[in-house]
């Protein structure tokens, strides 16, 4: 029985569902950010372990003009994996776009990670720059992936624009507390069934990128939840699996919710004991 159901995987796999993202095509819907980890190493491993095939990087944080063995970018180059150039740090849409021009001519990479905070307690989306920022990069031909909040008329507008995909936060970022408001999110795939939707941010446990995509999203988008982990591999690993079963649940079609039981068996032929 088991090794039918590991055939079932496999074949699921392979049958064409992708994650499409602009011109990417992607078989893990696992995307990892690459900070906060103990040391390189455990860092290295973790994305191994993960399968994630898109990794993003902090244009602000690291030094493009470094190009020794040593250097952090140098080291990401060097693994089979995408990388996805970020704007973490900025809170303008000025700034974001300086970073995403900068980030284009380095990597040599139209693909661009949108973020414009409004603050450094929160780090929640100043939406207002958000959007400024996300109309300005689509006009200038980036392949434009945007944090938000989870807004829905937020998210909508910003795929309505054009945005590759729409990355609504589960909770704040960095704090673990997982899905804190469900039923935006299942809103916000509901409203916007065309365009790619990845939660981005707050995940805590496997458990909860299990959930998000029993929602019906596309795929999770995680760095603090694995890095900060006690066993960040173990961690990198529990989220893979996470995410696959929650696309296989969500794509088998779960049983509606019901407030009263209902047997399995059928209640026809029972026996009868006469008083």
């Amino acid at each position: 029985m088991m090794q039918a159901d590991n055939k079932t995987t496999v074949k699921t796999e392979e049958c064409g569902d992708w994650l499409r993202i602009g011109e990417m095509k992607l078989k893990s819907r696992l995307l990892l950010g690459t900070s906060g980890y103990p040391n390189p190493q455990v860092m290295l491993e973790s994305l191994a372990a993960s399968g994630t095939q898109l990794v993003t990087v902090a244009i602000r944080r690291v030094n493009l003009s470094d190009h020794s063995e040593e250097s952090f970018l140098e080291l990401l180059q060097s693994l089979p994996v995408q990388l996805l150039p970020n704007t973490a740090g900025c809170y303008t849409a000025k700034e974001a776009v300086l970073v995403a021009e900068m980030a284009r001519e380095a990597l040599e990479t139209n693909l661009i990670k949108l973020e414009v905070i409004g603050d450094d307690e929160t780090l929640l989306p100043d939406v207002e720059q958000l959007l400024k920022a996300a109309s300005d990069l689509i006009r200038s031909g980036f392949t434009v992936m945007a944090y938000s909040n989870d807004d829905p008329i937020t998210c909508r507008k910003l795929a309505d624009m054009g945005c590759a995909a729409v990355m609504p936060l589960a909770s704040p970022i960095g704090s673990g507390m997982g899905i804190v408001n469900p039923y935006n999110l299942q809103l916000i795939r509901e409203l916007i069934p065309g365009t790619p939707l990845i939660v981005d941010a707050g995940i805590g446990t496997a458990s909860d990128g299990a959930k998000a995509m029993e929602l019906g999203y596309d795929g999770i988008l995680l760095n603090t939840a694995v890095s900060k982990a006690k066993h960040p591999v173990q961690m990198a690993s529990a989220m893979r699996h996470a995410v696959m079963g929650g696309r296989l649940a969500w794509m088998a079609g779960r049983i509606p919710k019901r407030f009263y039981a209902q047997a399995s068996s059928s209640m026809e032929g029972r026996v009868q004991v006469l008083t």
